[in-house]
């Protein structure tokens, strides 16, 4: 009896214990798009990765070299956006921690979970959609909601110098 009480509580250890990463899974199912997409045309998805984080093909085939898959690469190039660290660096952190997921690597490079960040993040990116409000929506995803190069906080309208 006593036998069959720890496994029944073991099992529920180790089953809360997976809970998170299981949710984490889900957050990211949208990379299973991009590898889908990427894998159908290589050559825009390689154009689109260069456009979006304005580096050049060389950089990006590089990052594709040296991942499993390509949606992985967008998201070396995501973090290292967020977190304000080169690719190389996240490369590294890849490698050593990759085996937990997404989601605890960004925690590890100090992207806090319930960010406005980690939201993003989780959201995915807007490489495939064609509407109306594409270039807003690639803003928002560089920036965050609201925000763009000239929108930081404070520096909206009548905060600024008096014109002239």
């Amino acid at each position: 009896m006593k036998l069959e009480k720890v496994r029944g509580v073991a099992m529920a250890g180790v089953m809360l214990a997976s809970l998170p990463a299981v949710a984490e899974a889900g957050a990211f199912d949208w990379l299973k798009e991009i590898n889908v997409r990427a894998e159908a045309d290589r050559s825009g998805f390689l154009a689109r990765i260069a456009a979006r984080f304005e580096v050049e093909d060389v950089r990006v085939r590089a990052v594709l070299s040296k991942v499993e898959r390509p949606a992985d690469a967008y998201m070396v190039f995501r973090l290292g956006e967020l977190s304000g660290r080169s690719p190389g660096y996240i490369l590294e952190r890849y490698r050593a921690h990759g085996e937990q997921g997404w989601g605890a690597l960004a925690k590890r490079l100090g992207i806090k979970p319930g960010s406005r960040e980690f939201h993003a993040l989780k959201r995915g990116p807007r490489l495939y959609r064609r509407d109306s409000r594409e270039k807003e929506n690639v803003r928002e995803e560089r920036h965050g909601p609201g925000r763009g190069p000239g929108n930081a906080p404070g520096r909206g309208r009548g905060n600024g110098p008096p014109s002239r």
